[in-house]
């Protein structure tokens, strides 16, 4: 019956957006930063106007679903995922500016964000222009670098309910703290973020984001694929200080290393599976708790089965 049921699915989901829109058994390496994780059952591009009858056709047939942007932030299981994930990127990524404020939907790149809000002389964003991720990704997670956070800059956040209602909340609603939202705990799906900057001069802009960038460049392993930092702060401490005092540094399960530029990083270093990430994250985890009795959270979001 299942199967009649997805199949059901499959050709009422094609009808609605089109055949080029919908991929089967598509491997989630091709989506994530880490380069790796299992198929996706149905892998769903949307367009803007689609993405509303897109999840109510999944309600409808008792189908799960993951919404991703650029899968920046995700770990997925070897094994894959059952249902459907829907790629809120490049389609859904438009950008305006007006006077002080910036729009950006959920699919905007960070960087085309700051990129655009620098053309315009407002500054505010220029911390943004390196992390590899999507709009609505880092709103959710309240994304933040070299001492700048999304709840710093943010207005509003335009979403849609699981009802399909879309309602406009503002910053203060959103109870964002340290890589926390209560986006997810209330279901919503971010549509288009309102930033609130400040005039600047666009040349000193650009240098503080190319100085940003060529710290990147110097302390980050960029050269391999990783999901950015793997685990948050930890209160009073930093994770990377941690897993390098703990003897960790270059550390190898399988293709995944912890990085030897920085230590905050777990990288695909030598074509990883998800499961040798998922066995390093652990084994930190381990280690640094009995090291240091500090418990070391996790900033990636796992997705599958990891048994």
């Amino acid at each position: 019956m299942m199967v009649k049921v997805k199949g059901n699915f499959e050709k009422a989901l094609r009808e609605m957006i089109g055949d080029d829109r919908v991929l089967l058994q598509e491997p989630m390496k091709n989506h994530t930063t880490f380069c790796v994780g299992g198929p996706a059952e149905f892998y769903i591009i949307p367009l803007e106007e689609q993405v509303k009858e897109v999840i109510k056709l999944c309600q409808e047939y008792d189908i799960p679903f993951l919404l991703i942007g650029n899968g920046s932030n995700l770990l997925v299981s070897d094994k894959g995922i059952g249902g459907a994930v829907i790629e809120i990127g490049k389609d859904i990524g438009k950008i305006r500016v007006e006077e002080e404020r910036v729009y950006a939907q959920a699919g905007a790149l960070l960087s085309k964000t700051a990129f655009a809000a620098m053309k315009a002389g407002l500054e505010g964003m220029e911390f943004l222009a390196g992390i590899p991720g999507c709009v609505g990704g880092a709103v959710v997670m309240n994304a933040g670098a070299y001492g700048g956070e999304i709840k710093d800059i943010i207005k509003s956040v335009t979403v849609l309910t699981r009802k399909g209602v879309m309602k406009k909340i503002s910053a203060e609603e959103l109870e964002l703290s340290y890589r926390h939202s209560n986006i997810i705990q209330n279901d919503y799906i971010v549509l288009e973020t309102e930033f609130l900057l400040k005039k600047g001069d666009a040349e000193q802009i650009r240098e503080r984001m190319d100085q940003l960038k060529e710290r990147r460049l110097e302390k980050q392993p960029l050269e391999y694929p990783s999901a950015g930092s793997t685990f948050k702060r930890p209160k009073g401490y930093f994770a990377g200080k941690l897993i390098m005092d703990a003897g960790l540094r270059g550390f190898q399960i399988g293709g995944a290393a912890v990085s030897s530029k920085h230590c905050g990083f777990v990288i695909n270093k030598e074509s990883a599976t998800a499961t040798d990430i998922h066995c390093l994250i652990r084994e930190i985890q381990k280690e640094v708790q009995k090291q240091f009795g500090v418990r070391l959270e996790p900033e990636v979001k796992m997705v599958g089965d990891f048994t």
